[in-house]
């Protein structure tokens, strides 16, 4: 794979990942910035972004679903995290996927919130 080609193989889908998150088998990891956090984030997710994310963010032996605005940072997060051991995938779309299969985007006090 060359440098900054996309690994689609590692892609989900965001039923699929919500799937995962709700059984306990993945955590979500939100690599956008602190802006884009406060303005709306899936509620189960973690927030670590991109610029601070070392391997030691997220919980060890958990499946990692990485996820931003639209793909492109969490498909880095994903492979980075995957060098480093994890099994990593990318949150196909992003949040605004997530957002148009209907799943909650709330702000951290549980009003509607927005991808930005």
């Amino acid at each position: 794979m060359r440098p900054g080609q996309r690994d689609a193989a590692h892609d989900i889908t965001p039923a699929d990942a919500a799937r995962l998150v709700d059984a306990g088998e993945a955590v979500l990891l939100d690599v956008r910035e602190d802006d884009e956090w406060a303005a709306g984030h899936a509620t189960a997710a973690t927030h670590v972004p991109l610029g601070r994310l070392r391997a030691d963010s997220v919980p060890a032996g958990s499946t990692v679903v990485a996820v931003c605005r639209s793909g492109a940072r969490s498909d880095q997060a994903a492979v980075a995290l995957r060098g480093t051991g994890f099994d990593a995938r990318n949150l196909t779309g992003g949040m605004n996927a997530w957002k148009q299969a209907g799943l909650p985007v709330l702000r951290d006090d549980g009003r509607p919130g927005e991808v930005i």
